[in-house]
């Protein structure tokens, strides 16, 4: 059974709503027969089909936005054609007039091109596609790293083809398959999508990554209640994504193609705005007046996000450049922004002692093993987040609901030539000290290596980030959501402390302590930070072997 794709529907015209299915399951259908219909913002088109063959399974419906490339049927008794050659639009609408209809489309970020994404190995004499396959969950995308096969190298299944450096982690992808590199269809660097044609290969059989590995976004079929295109620049700036009580989705929409395109700007689903026209139809004044009751209707009142401001022209002043953003940069840039705008944050400071601690970590330290402090802050925090199970939560505020963990996993801040890496040590209070310091070394250097997983980032509970070999007195950690603290650790120094009466030389240790003021007050920051503290400062008492 073959897929029939949608064509290319006419320069610059990316995708478009099914407005009306044409045929149904069991139809016979001959290349020319108009198949859809399909509504773009401008013109409503007529789809023909480019082959012959009998109607299978119908994989998209009513209401749904398909885009370029994306299967639509499947058909019995045909290959069905896939290529992308442009087909005339139908119902007097001219090729002309539907590009100067859709141009906002064409130009929109909401419209991405995307022909090479299918969702099925397509054989041609022998030689058949490799696809990039399922990366981890939520991975949808990574970028190229390596290519370690060529053309003419003979694969084994399993055998490593890719470095794919996702946000957090560079993974290699092994082949899922046996056979031949006939053609390599990508290039180190490149950003490639799961789904994506990597390589064509003669022999073995591809297994199709879609039978394994959800396809990628511009390949899915498409819902009954299809998600509207991304919003565009302007939107998105001032409409976020709220959650609320859907309405009954309507099949049969009345609306002008103006007034859908308005809603998909604004990231709304037009089956959910409720008409207030004769028979229910949709003006541009409805569409307005829902997208102001849902902004109105969030948790804490009006707009969170925060308006991106123009940049001024810096090559006025002299000479610039512009380098694209690493995958690593660009998450930490998205997720940060999100933690320090959706996290009311407060910061605690405190000093310890660890004049003892530092006795303690030379005595157990070898020539050949170096033991830092950080293990130590590890196994005290541990034993904290138990004390204080506040600290070892996570805030739902879509439910109003507090989930508290009974497990303890806590993420070390890594410096690496990417940016700023966090993977996570599991269950550290049931290791030891030198447990913690022999996982804690490894962890920093496969981060280094890229070699770090997407399952060593995941899981955190709490998160550690020590500056101290590098400098500094203090500094306000950022909350690494969806945790609710985060402990900086700056370096150490000699200070003069009063003691029993005299001063004394002591080794005291910055400590900065952030958390979500949702979750936890400021008395209790300052009773967490200074049982950490007094921890610290009595090592005696901590069990080095568990």
């Amino acid at each position: 059974m073959a897929e029939l794709k949608l064509p290319e529907l006419g320069e610059n015209i990316t995708q478009g709503t099914v407005t009306k299915i044409l045929v149904k399951s069991g139809d016979a259908i001959k290349k020319g027969q108009n198949i859809l219909e399909l509504e773009t913002d401008k013109a409503v088109l007529e789809v023909p089909s480019s082959a012959d063959g009998i109607i299978g399974e119908i994989l998209i419906k009513n209401g749904a936005v398909v885009k370029v490339g994306q299967a639509i049927f499947k058909l019995q008794g045909s290959a069905a054609e896939t290529s992308s050659a442009p087909t005339p639009p139908s119902s007097g609408v001219t090729a002309s007039e539907a590009k100067q209809s859709d141009k906002k489309i064409a130009s929109s970020p909401s419209a991405p091109r995307n022909d090479t994404a299918t969702t099925a190995a397509v054989a041609t004499g022998g030689v058949s596609e490799m696809k990039l396959p399922a990366l981890g969950e939520n991975i949808e995308k990574g970028t190229v790293t390596k290519i370690l096969v060529k053309v003419g190298d003979t694969l084994k299944k399993g055998q490593n083809i890719l470095e794919i450096e996702t946000d957090k982690a560079v993974l290699e992808v092994p082949s899922d398959s046996s056979g031949v590199i006939k053609e390599v269809l990508i290039k180190a660097g490149a950003v490639i999508k799961v789904g994506q044609p990597i390589f064509k290969i003669e022999d073995g059989a591809v297994a199709a990554a879609a039978s394994t590995a959800p396809a990628s976004p511009a390949a899915a079929p498409a819902s009954a209640k299809a998600a509207p295109a991304e919003p565009a620049a302007k939107a998105s700036e001032t409409i976020t994504s709220v959650t609320t009580a859907p309405l009954p989705v309507r099949k049969d929409i009345p609306a002008a193609p103006s007034v859908r395109l308005l809603a998909r700007e604004l990231g709304i689903d037009i089956g959910q705005v409720p008409g207030s026209g004769k028979g229910g139809r949709i003006s541009v004044e409805d569409v307005k007046a829902y997208c102001k009751m849902l902004n109105t209707s969030r948790p804490g009142g009006g707009v969170t996000s925060v308006t991106a401001q123009p940049l001024p022209n810096f090559a006025k002043w002299g000479n610039v450049r512009r380098e694209a953003m690493s995958n690593v940069r660009r998450k930490t840039a998205e997720h940060l922004s999100n933690a320090w705008t959706s996290i009311p944050h407060v910061t605690q400071f405190d000093k310890v002692d660890i004049t003892e601690l530092e006795k303690l970590r030379k005595s157990i330290s070898g020539t050949n093993k170096k033991i830092s402090v950080t293990p130590f802050i590890i196994k005290v925090v541990a034993a904290a987040l138990k004390k204080f199970p506040q600290f070892n939560a996570s805030i739902d505020m879509a439910t109003q609901e507090i989930i508290f963990k009974d497990y303890i996993n806590i993420g070390v801040a890594v410096d690496t030539d990417r940016g700023l890496l966090v993977p996570v040590l599991k269950n550290v209070d049931k290791m030891s000290i030198l447990q913690i310091s022999d996982e804690l070394t490894a962890m920093a250097e496969r981060a280094r290596l890229k070699k770090t997983t997407i399952e060593e980032m995941q899981g955190g509970c709490f998160t550690i980030s020590n500056l101290g070999g590098i400098g500094g007195t203090c500094f306000t950690p950022i909350v690494n959501w969806p945790e609710v603290a985060i402990l900086g650790v700056s370096r150490g120094a000699m200070e003069q402390v009063y003691t029993d009466g005299q001063f004394m030389p002591r080794l005291m240790l910055p400590l900065s302590l952030s958390y979500d003021h949702r979750m936890i007050d400021g008395a209790d920051g300052a009773r967490f930070i200074r049982w950490v503290c007094e921890a610290i400062q009595q090592p005696f008492l901590l069990d080095l072997n568990k």
